[in-house]
């Protein structure tokens, strides 16, 4: 395959080599001038992943220099700078592939959405998904991924092309749902970091674990998603990888603001962006919008915001009534 993958941060660089050593030919493409003229000479990611080689399958451009004619395009960028790359997919039957795991800010819609709008019928959209630390991905080391679109020979064409020793994709249907669970479960990679920050206990990140699956079940299905993603390799499968990996950025924000840090000390500290951070807002917004009770949710943008501090957010969340577990108010009947 031809693939553009746009996007010039770990993530994106990650899937470019993957691309590579499957022996594609890939243009890896960024906005920033600097980067780009770093991968192509340094023939590593310098300020990412450094310490590995990019193949000489890469090849790397501006995104406003991209020509037209690839049969994939992979979006690899933060998920408030999707729609500012989408002018750049050229090609008039497009197959656009959503890596960038976050919600659109201000509306809190599936980012599938911002880009079925801006292709207007044309082409397809897929979403990539999974436990796949970018540094993990880079050495090789074994992992699954979900790759989903409406049209099946969609799905099945992207995962060959990313199917390989280290990397098992499977195929799903369900875009919505693999979206939703690689955005939400970011934002209780904070809450776990922050658990863990606190000093608190296994005890009480398997609870915040079980309960952020509940609601991120929640918030997925009132926006069309289905149940069984979220009990799969795009749901638990990455909410347990990246509460738990000191890997994850969204983790170890969760860790500085424990320890006192603000938002912006914490991301400055980190050097990259951390998607839970905005997309704990939006899907705040989003589950208040349409009724889905999220108290973790919930506690976390306020910490984020600087509105709570962690301590006292956990004590609100313990002093809460007994009540049911709550997953009777998800539509189970599609896993009968």
């Amino acid at each position: 395959m031809r693939t553009a993958v746009i996007g010039t941060g770990s993530w994106g660089t990650s899937l470019s080599v993957l691309l590579a050593r499957n022996g594609h030919d890939v243009t890896l493409a960024g906005r920033d001038p600097e980067e780009v003229s770093m991968v192509a000479h340094a023939r590593e990611n310098l300020r990412y992943l450094p310490g590995f080689v990019i193949p000489d399958g890469v090849t790397s451009t501006l995104v406003s220099e991209l020509e037209n004619g690839f049969d994939a395009w992979i979006i690899a960028v933060p998920s408030g700078a999707v729609g500012e790359v989408l002018p750049h997919i050229t090609d008039p039957e497009p197959v656009v592939v959503l890596a960038s795991k976050g919600l659109e800010p201000g509306t809190g819609r599936p980012l599938s959405a911002v880009v079925e709008e801006h292709l207007a019928g044309r082409g397809s959209v897929a979403a990539l998904s999974g436990p796949n630390l970018a540094i993990e991905l880079m050495k090789g080391i074994p992992t699954a991924t979900v790759i989903a679109s409406r049209d099946e020979a969609v799905a099945e064409r992207l995962a060959g092309a990313f199917n390989c020793r280290s990397l098992r994709a499977y195929l799903s249907a369900d875009v919505v749902g693999v979206e939703m669970a690689g955005a939400l479960k970011n934002i209780f990679a904070i809450g776990a970091g922050m658990s863990d920050g606190l000093e608190f206990g296994d005890n009480t990140k398997g609870a915040l674990v079980a309960r952020g699956l509940l609601e991120m079940t929640r918030l997925g299905v009132m926006m069309g998603a289905q149940v069984e993603t979220f009990f799969g390799i795009a749901g638990v499968g990455d909410l347990f990888a990246t509460a738990n990996s000191k890997l994850s950025r969204n983790y170890r924000l969760g860790v500085s603001l424990a320890k006192g840090q603000t938002l912006e000390q914490a991301l400055e500290e980190l050097g990259q962006v951390a998607e839970g951070a905005a997309t704990a807002q939006a899907a705040a917004v989003l589950a208040r919008r349409n009724g889905v009770p999220v108290p973790i949710m919930d506690m976390i943008d306020s910490v984020i915001r600087g509105k709570l501090l962690p301590r006292d957010g956990v004590a609100m969340l313990m002093d809460r009534m007994p009540k049911r577990e709550g997953w009777e108010t998800v539509d189970l009947a599609s896993l009968n």
